[in-house]
């Protein structure tokens, strides 16, 4: 891939679970960025340890030479009135666009499985009406001419519990929406724990990819969550999810040669939450930054 045209993030989730806060209590905001910087990564996401003040923020990590590209935004158009969502994306995009971001991932939470203690593949996981699907996919495009107020890509995080978790539903996602204001976020992690190929949704929906999470599932725990009924939360304590180059589903190799086929231009972001104290998240972020510029070329 070219180096010009990739640049590489790591989460802060591997240090500190945002969801499960006794994962990575012990360290701090500090130790998180410079491990981030001393393994080789340019740029994060946004953490609950991350300080606030926006321009403390900016500061800490420009002395490092990191920068914050995206975070996370829960919309509930389905379950809240429009104006409270919206209301909360404006602030969350000032932020994010003062401290440089170009990206908004964002995710519709309404009847969301993922911080319930419900089986992650129960029947109870939330499927939209086509009404719901109209109501989403329009305060979606809002959000999105709203983003491009500001020159960023709004883009929707496909995700394990929510609405919008399928192949099926990634694809009515990208038909019911306009291309100039609502792109993807593809993530391999959560395709391949929903069994999905990453590579099939890719070359399908490489056009409207605007933002890239980068994990693996161990196919092992995979099949004990689904054996045992785990809880999403559950599964990621126990170890479902790990970083390229440590995981035995998704075939890296490959989607890195399709992301380069198609021009790929933008952020590649190693996103693969656990428990530190078994997984110690520098060891694992200097692995994959390893694996991935031996199979990616960056």
């Amino acid at each position: 891939m070219d180096p010009k045209k990739i640049k590489l993030g790591i989460s802060p989730i591997g240090w500190t679970n945002d969801d499960m806060p006794d994962l990575g209590g012990e360290i701090t905001f500090e130790q998180c960025i410079s491990e981030i910087a001393l393994s080789g990564f340019t740029g994060c996401e946004i953490g609950n340890k991350f300080p606030k003040d926006t321009k403390l923020l900016k500061h800490m990590l420009d002395i490092r030479g990191v920068q914050v590209c995206n975070a996370w935004f829960s919309c509930y158009f389905t379950t809240k009135p429009y104006e409270e969502t919206e209301k909360a994306f404006i602030l969350h995009r000032d932020r994010l666009h003062a401290l440089g971001a170009k990206i908004i991932g964002a995710s519709e939470q309404g009847g969301t499985l993922q911080r319930s203690d419900t089986g992650i593949f129960s029947p109870d996981r939330p499927v939209m009406t086509d009404a719901q699907w109209e109501t989403v996919t329009k305060g979606f495009e809002k959000l999105g001419r709203l983003a491009k107020e500001k020159g960023m890509e709004f883009t929707i995080h496909h995700h394990m519990g929510t609405s919008i978790q399928t192949a099926e539903e990634i694809d009515r996602l990208m038909d019911m929406t306009d291309p100039q204001y609502v792109s993807l976020l593809f993530d391999t992690g959560h395709l391949a724990f929903d069994g999905i190929d990453s590579l099939t949704v890719l070359k399908k929906h490489i056009g409207r990819i605007k933002h890239v999470h980068l994990k693996d599932v161990r196919k092992a725990m995979l099949r004990e969550t689904i054996d045992k009924k785990y809880s999403f939360l559950h599964a990621v304590r126990k170890g479902v999810f790990s970083v390229p180059g440590d995981g035995d589903i998704v075939d890296f190799p490959a989607v890195f040669k399709e992301l380069e086929r198609a021009g790929y231009e933008g952020w590649m972001v190693v996103e693969a939450e656990g428990d530190p104290a078994v997984t110690n998240p520098f060891e694992y972020a200097v692995l994959t930054r390893k694996y991935i510029k031996a199979t990616a070329g960056v």
